[in-house]
């Protein structure tokens, strides 16, 4: 839910205005609107080629993943794992957009852990995938945009560590 949604709603749950405190985080809110839809775009915009560094990278760090045996061996299987990437991509820009972590948390994370666990996906390579991810994205932005982006990928790090 957006700054302004739930602003709006505290106010309305509590039948009164919003305070100038929540008036005032609105304010910032939109005053850095630009920058998260630059960000947000540079991203989708990009999304091959972040998606297709960062899988460069991950088969380096963890190369028995591409081997027989391995969860990405295979075309389907590595597809799968390509799909995935662009995924959690796509939801740092929905963080992004938001100016919050709770669309990931609420759309993305939700039993991660157990699902790639359940699937005999190592979370580990997951949160190496991420952070390939981040890596490839931040090579792409300035470095406001970076500084701004960067938490994001980091909460989703987190949540599979």
């Amino acid at each position: 839910m957006s700054l302004v949604a739930q602003v709006i709603l505290s106010a309305d749950d509590e039948l009164r205005y919003p305070t100038s405190g929540e008036l005032q985080a609105i304010h910032a809110f939109l005053q850095t609107g630009e920058q998260r839809i630059r960000i947000a775009q540079t991203l989708a915009e990009n999304e091959k080629k972040i998606v297709d560094k960062a899988s460069q990278e991950l088969w380096k760090l963890h190369p028995d993943y591409i081997l027989p045996g391995g969860n990405a061996y295979g075309q389907r299987q590595r597809s799968q794992c390509i799909r995935d990437y662009g995924w959690y991509l796509r939801l740092v820009t929905y963080g992004v957009l938001a100016g919050d972590q709770q669309p990931i948390e609420s759309i993305g994370l939700v039993g991660v852990r157990e699902m790639y666990n359940s699937l005999g996906v190592p979370v580990v390579g997951m949160a190496d995938a991420v952070r390939c991810l981040k890596k490839a994205a931040l090579a792409l932005l300035d470095g406001d945009d970076g500084v701004a982006a960067e938490p994001f990928f980091d909460y989703i790090i987190q949540a599979m560590s």
